[in-house]
């Protein structure tokens, strides 16, 4: 199971764990991935994706799922969230003409 989002493509660093004796041993920082389900007011439906909490704030601030995708760079986005980014955009285009 991967740990990346699929909005932000944020995935796990790396860094160290040190003591108190000063002692340096590797560990992984994880991001905080949530299932969440995103609503999306053009086609309708809700969409399950796991996102980080920061991805979640940011579709917050953006105004909704939509107007994130009309923002986002494909290179960030899961091959399910692209398939998603395309059907609004299909149906973004099918109801302005």
């Amino acid at each position: 199971m991967s740990r990346r989002c699929e909005l932000t493509g944020k995935g796990p660093m790396s860094g160290n764990n040190v003591s108190h004796a000063n002692n340096k041993t590797r560990r992984r920082f994880l991001p905080n991935l949530n299932d969440v389900s995103l609503q999306s007011e053009v086609l309708g439906r809700a969409i399950k994706f796991k996102i980080s909490a920061a991805a979640l704030r940011t579709v917050d601030h953006r105004g909704g799922l939509d107007a994130f995708f009309a923002k986002s760079k494909d290179d960030e986005l899961s091959a399910n969230a692209l398939k998603v980014k395309k059907e609004i955009a299909k149906a973004l285009a099918a109801n302005a003409a």
